[in-house]
């Protein structure tokens, strides 16, 4: 999730990634790494990490930063990433 201080008040942008195929753990090796920085701070990490949960983490980073300036004006280099969450998703049977 990414948060524009405005006054005050904070508005939020953010993303989902609601069927990733990856383990809650490899997910939370990168979230953990990002979180609390800002947008170019964690886009510049995620590019360098040699993890493989980098990739779609980095797609929804940037999901987000492209929703908050494209349908709220904001500006990227104003972004932090304030909350980032990770969740244990569905089984696959073989």
């Amino acid at each position: 999730m990414i948060k524009k201080k405005k006054k005050k008040s904070y508005t939020e942008v953010y993303a989902l990634g609601p069927y990733i195929s990856m383990s809650a753990h490899k997910a939370h090796r990168v979230i953990d790494q990002i979180c609390g920085r800002s947008y170019e701070e964690a886009v510049m990490i995620l590019e360098l990490i040699p993890y493989r949960g980098c990739y779609p983490i980095f797609k929804l980073v940037y999901s987000a930063a492209a929703n908050a300036s494209h349908n709220k004006d904001f500006k990227e280099t104003n972004l932090v990433i304030s909350k980032a969450k990770v969740n244990q998703g569905s089984t696959v049977k073989n």
